[in-house]
């Protein structure tokens, strides 16, 4: 096994015996499908089905695989090596230190206002006369304090599962109801570029966006959380993960037949972002009935508020982590801590929760400084082919066990997300307008 430095121990002790894969072992796999399919994800998929019609159903199933190949390399690597993600980014230079503080930071503070306001927008939407959608979004942020303060790992999964049935049964039945035809879907799976401008550009972004966040690298975190800290988990993380994204891919299926049934045939055009949502609820409304708009709205607010509670438990436990790496200096940091809770209960971990909750309410009532928007774009789109190319990194070298570093098609589909993610990043640098913030 390797140590911080990158260089092998002598010793190795031997794999423990794995695990018969369980279905009553699932958690961490609904954790980060919740969290990852957010209200952002879904508008883009609906508004892909609205587009296109069934025509980029094939990205959406891509997408998934690579999420799956992403999300299994972040937990094989917690599961082979005792280690923790941070810790094996720390191993590859402080640059890495640099770059996540600097991101945990301002990613931290826009995405508060963000995941606040997308989990007040139904609220408001289900009782539009109670208060503002500025002091729903407070109060979200604070519930999401709350609950994660006061809760561990176990409570926080079991809540999440039960967030994940409402959207399960709301996607699948809004899937049902337009009537979707079949045929048409199955055409989709053939791999078509749309006959319009930018459409490698805009396929790209589909397959990209199906569930691709910070959550992703939480994964190995919420594995350790869990329990599960040795090789003798791997099977179980392994169908966990499928799991994952296979339920991923039934909401992000599910929401692009609505689009492509239900606007896309109409010739019905959304916004895009969170409100698109809630123009959804009023085009449902008039189609079916006050009842479905309702029920809709429920999922809404599901799928935003597992988004905003699964980023204020993971993200702060990688930010505990982090600064316990730093202070550990050349101390690993160990799946063995974050399954003991230790995390959950220290410092940075609160402190790093309180820094999503309060200081993005002052951009809930003021909104969001240009320049600072700038910089979040370029950092979130450059995480993902930091997350890619660093696992490729930690996984082919000493520092993984030989057993578990990757294989030919594992490398294949983490080379394939990291050159996807790369374009992306340079096509949302590219699209920031930068002459207007000098």
């Amino acid at each position: 096994m390797a140590d911080t430095t990158g260089h092998t121990t002598d010793a190795q002790a031997p794999d423990p015996p794995l695990r018969k894969a369980s279905w009553r072992h699932i958690g961490p796999g609904i954790v980060v499908a919740a969290t990852g399919v957010g209200a952002g994800d879904l508008v883009a998929t609906l508004i892909a089905g609205s587009n296109f019609g069934y025509t980029l159903l094939w990205a959406a199933v891509v997408g998934c695989l690579v999420k799956i190949s992403l999300a299994e390399a972040a937990g094989r690597w917690h599961l082979a090596t005792g280690r923790t993600l941070f810790d094996g980014w720390a191993g590859l230079g402080s640059w890495t230190s640099w770059f996540f503080g600097v991101y945990a930071v301002v990613w931290g503070f826009v995405y508060g206002a963000a995941a606040m306001s997308s989990s007040g927008l139904p609220l408001q939407a289900l009782f539009p006369h109670v208060m503002d959608l500025k002091w729903w979004g407070v109060a979200c942020g604070l519930a999401g304090l709350v609950f994660v303060w006061f809760n561990k790992y176990a409570v926080f999964e079991k809540v999440m599962t039960v967030l994940v049935g409402v959207m399960f049964v709301v996607t699948v039945y809004l899937a049902i109801r337009v009537t979707p035809h079949l045929g048409d879907a199955l055409a989709g799976l053939v791999p078509v570029l749309p006959d319009e401008k930018d459409s490698v550009l805009n396929t790209l972004g589909l397959i990209g966006g199906v569930g691709g966040t910070i959550t992703l690298s939480a994964y190995g975190y919420w594995v350790n959380a869990k329990g599960w800290t040795d090789t003798g988990w791997m099977k179980v993380m392994r169908l966990d993960n499928r799991v994952a994204y296979a339920t991923t891919g039934i909401f992000v299926v599910a929401m692009l037949f609505v689009g492509a049934e239900l606007l896309h045939s109409a010739n019905v055009a959304i916004a895009g972002g969170d409100k698109g949502l809630v123009q959804l609820g009023g085009i449902l409304e008039e189609e079916y009935g006050t009842a479905t708009a309702k029920f809709f709205l429920i999922g809404f607010f599901a799928t935003s508020f597992t988004s905003l509670i699964g980023v204020w438990h993971g993200v702060s436990l990688m930010f505990a982590d982090f600064v316990a790496r730093l202070r550990g200096g050349r101390t690993r940091a160990t799946g063995e801590e974050v399954a003991s809770g230790a995390r959950e209960r220290s410092w940075p971990f609160r402190a790093y929760l309180l820094w999503l909750t309060f200081p993005p309410v002052v951009l809930l009532f003021q909104g969001q400084p240009f320049r600072l928007i700038i910089l979040y774009g370029v950092l979130g789109a450059a995480f993902m082919p930091f997350l890619a190319l660093t696992l490729i990194w930690l996984l082919n070298s000493s520092r993984t066990p030989r057993h578990w570093r990757n294989g030919l098609l594992s490398n294949a589909m983490l080379v394939v997300a990291g050159l996807l993610f790369l374009v992306l990043c340079v096509k949302q640098v590219w699209d920031q307008p930068w002459s207007e913030s000098f």
